[in-house]
C-alpha cells in the first residue's frame, strides 16, 4: 500500500533540506509531529524516535540519505515495515516536494487500512507547513 502527496516550493533544495536534516526541529513545520530525535548524525544506518500528534511513539531508522535530494526513514511494525521517503526535485527556481509512504510486508494491507489512511490524510498538511516555513524564511 502507498500513499503519495507533491507541493511546489518557491526555494532550492538545499534550503529545504536543511529543515529535513533538523530532526529535532519537525514539529516546527509539521502538525503530524509532536516530538522528534535521532541518536547521531543525519545519516543512513542512524536511529531515533517521533511522538506523531495522534498515536504511540515510534523507532525510527534513518535508510538512505541523498544531501539535497531525498531521504528515507523507516518504522517497523509486526510484520511489516513502513517506509517514508522524502525527494526533492529541483525546477529552475522551485522545488517539486515528494513525500510518499510505503507500507511492506506481511501485514502490510492491515497497517495501510488501520494507519496508513491516517497518515495519507495528513500528508497534505506536512507539506503546506514544510512549504510555509521554507517560504516564510
Amino acid at each position: 500500500m502507498e500513499f503519495e502527496e507533491r507541493v511546489t516550493v518557491v526555494a532550492q533544495p538545499e534550503k529545504i533540506f536543511s529543515l529535513y536534516e533538523n530532526v529535532e526541529g519537525w514539529a516546527s513545520w509539521d502538525p503530524e509531529v509532536r516530538s522528534s530525535s535521532i541518536d547521531g548524525q543525519f545519516e543512513a544506518g542512524t536511529k531515533g524516535k517521533l511522538q506523531p500528534s495522534r498515536g504511540p511513539e515510534a523507532y525510527i531508522e534513518i535508510l538512505e540519505v541523498v544531501k539535497n535530494r531525498s531521504f528515507t526513514v523507516v518504522s517497523r511494525l509486526p510484520l511489516c515495515k513502513m517506509s517514508f521517503e522524502h525527494k526533492l526535485l529541483p525546477r529552475g527556481d522551485e522545488t517539486e516536494v515528494v513525500h510518499r509512504v510505503l507500507f511492506s510486508g506481511l501485514l502490510s494491507p492491515l497497517f495501510g487500512r488501520l494507519i496508513g489512511r491516517g497518515i495519507a490524510k495528513g500528508l497534505p498538511s506536512t507539506l503546506r507547513g514544510l512549504k510555509e516555513a521554507v517560504e516564510s524564511s
